[in-house]
């Protein structure tokens, strides 16, 4: 069985919220559920331990439970998930890329006319 190997990869990134979480732990190191949780206001409880888990099943991120009371649980990016460290900043450096070059194109009040697509 033959399929595209681009996409195997992509589902590391697919949604709204892995790409966010990646760029914490990049940036914060390792960070308890609380501080994650708080760092994306936006995210729920359910969707952030929903992508974390995925995460941790492709061996990117590194859940560690601390048997304590209160219970104490961080999350940290893993050897194997270091090696995205150079596609996060290619990703991102492209990103801001595209926003200069929209910025040079239509002017920073753009906006995307979906009768124009």
């Amino acid at each position: 069985m033959s399929y595209c190997k681009f996409e195997t990869a992509l589902e590391i990134f697919v949604g709204k919220w892995k790409p966010v979480i990646l760029l914490r732990l990049f940036s914060n190191g390792t960070m308890r559920f609380s501080e994650l949780q708080r760092s994306i206001p936006d995210i729920t409880k359910k969707m952030l331990t929903q992508q974390l888990r995925e995460l941790e099943y492709h061996d990117i991120v590194h859940r560690e439970v601390y048997h304590q009371v209160p219970p104490k649980v961080e999350y940290s990016i893993t050897e194997y998930g270091n090696k995205l460290s150079h596609i996060m900043q290619s990703l991102n450096d492209w990103g801001v890329n595209h926003i200069e070059h929209l910025d040079k194109k239509y002017g920073s009040n753009r906006s995307i006319d979906s009768n124009n697509l």
